[in-house]
């Protein structure tokens, strides 16, 4: 695919072209020019025309846009869901699952655009608001900039795209340099449902230089970026006074209790832990299992990552491809080797061809080591004894993020007592904290973002409540 910027309703040209590569057999795939600071520039002066188009247009006519876009992505949905598994690196079995979810996203979108509501407001509920009625609407914001990760190309740009377009916003979006392409296919559908010009814009770049010249640019009213919490913390920086929503990272904790299935426990936690290679910042990575629990689980999840098939992301057969690049795999690798030079042992997996790395299972691992410190994002587990159930929750919330976590118990007292416990954004009963559905709010707490998604609650953070106060009397 010889791709191009989209911008102001057209396909334009750039500067230098990227070249993008299939993550497992490394074959030029496409390419597409780098943006420029006129491009973007240009992207976002064509954002403030297509936003007053937009914020003109029916709540109706955005909602049959929205509806119209999700039809067409279904029916593209094969070549979307390659293109994705070819420039991500993603199993075609998961890639088609993230094409049936953007198709949920938009559709979802669809349908809240004719919900964006205010409310009145009982002004002489106090004795100076006597004689005067009151109520507030919602407001698009403008100039939306969508700034998306490498690991979902298509979902998690239709997570802000949507929803901004749902509200009567325009976006400049910049997706991951590395996956582009899938971007540009839904450009190609939005347009061809009939979406103004202006109101989506696409550049393609680096974050040091697209992604800032976007988040400094004034006319841009919205920042909504998922990544890494250090160009998280770089945003909040230079970003000046607009709004930002941050979905960030996770070292996603799993509590076993003794009383579950152990087997179907081990299965789903092997999924959450490498489908995407565990490039998912909500996929498990640390699992304490009680005591009771800890060795028939152990068994069981070893068993289970062993079971996974792993190779072409294109073959039918594949449950996980290759991580996005090769130095993302040698990090992961040395992370387990300093593990291991720490008294970690590895189960299973630690084995690494090129970009590839096999699912991994660690234990005897310390708090301290960045496989369970920091972030791992990469198909690498530990499975760590605990006490009792109440030491389990202990280790689960010790960590700087608070994103999503899972606990798998049939006890409705431990439940409870979990969920006051766990200090994060999710708390997940009975399946892994891999687990999201398009419409319920999702985001993180302390170091794992601002803000929420989910098609309703981004349309809030993409949205400035504006009161109206009438004088009834003289």
């Amino acid at each position: 695919m010889e791709a191009r910027l989209f911008v102001g309703g057209e396909w334009v040209e750039g500067g230098t072209r990227i070249e993008v590569r299939n993550k497992y057999s490394g074959e030029v795939i496409g390419t597409i020019p780098e943006a420029r600071r006129e491009d973007v520039q240009a992207a976002v002066e064509a954002a403030q025309h297509g936003a007053a188009a937009m914020a003109e247009l029916p709540a109706h006519r955005r909602g049959e846009i929205l509806r119209k876009a999700a039809e067409l992505i279904r029916e593209r949905k094969e070549e979307f869901a390659r293109t994705i598994a070819a420039e991500a690196g993603k199993a075609l079995k998961y890639a088609r699952i993230e094409v049936d979810r953007a198709v949920s996203t938009f559709t979802v979108a669809s349908e809240e655009a004719k919900r964006v509501h205010g409310e009145t407001v009982p002004m002489d509920a106090v004795p100076a608001g006597e004689g005067y009625f009151g109520f507030w609407v919602r407001r698009p914001v403008g100039v939306v900039a969508a700034i998306t990760p490498f690991n979902f190309p298509l979902n998690l740009v239709a997570h802000k795209v949507a929803p901004a377009l749902a509200a009567g916003n325009a976006v400049v979006l910049k997706p991951a340099t590395a996956t582009p392409l899938t971007a540009v296919l839904l450009c190609q559908v939005l347009a061809e449902v009939g979406l103004p010009a202006g109101a989506l814009n696409l550049v393609v770049g680096p974050g040091g230089t697209v992604g800032e010249w976007l988040v400094t640019d004034p006319r841009v009213a919205k920042v909504s970026f998922t990544g890494s919490p250090p160009v998280g913390r770089r945003i909040t920086e230079i970003a000046g006074i607009k709004k930002v929503t941050l979905e960030l990272g996770n070292t996603s904790p799993v509590v076993v209790a003794p009383d579950v299935d152990l087997d179907f426990v081990a299965r789903r936690c092997a999924v959450g832990a490498y489908y995407n290679s565990g490039q998912v910042c909500i996929s498990v990575q640390r699992i304490y299992a009680t005591r009771e629990a800890y060795d028939a689980f152990l068994d069981r999840f070893v068993q289970a990552s062993q079971d996974m098939v792993v190779g072409d992301p294109l073959d039918e057969r594949v449950d996980v491809g290759p991580m996005i690049d090769e130095r993302e795999a040698r990090r992961i690798e040395a992370w387990v080797e300093e593990a291991l030079a720490g008294g970690a042992r590895v189960l299973t997996g630690h084995r690494r061809e090129r970009a590839v790395y096999w699912p991994t299972v660690l234990t005897d691992v310390k708090p301290e080591m960045k496989v369970v410190a920091q972030e791992a994002f990469a198909p690498v587990a530990s499975v760590i004894r605990s006490d009792d159930f109440e030491q389990a929750l202990e280790q689960a919330n010790a960590t700087e993020y608070g994103l999503q976590a899972a606990v798998f118990t049939h006890d409705v007292d431990r439940v409870f007592r979990a969920i006051r416990k766990l200090n994060f954004g999710g708390v997940i009963i009975n399946d892994t904290p891999a687990y999201r559905a398009d419409h319920m709010p999702y985001g993180g707490v302390r170091g794992s973002g601002i803000g929420r998604e989910g098609v309703r609650y981004a349309i809030e953070e993409m949205t400035n409540i504006q009161m109206v106060v009438i004088r009834t009397g003289s």
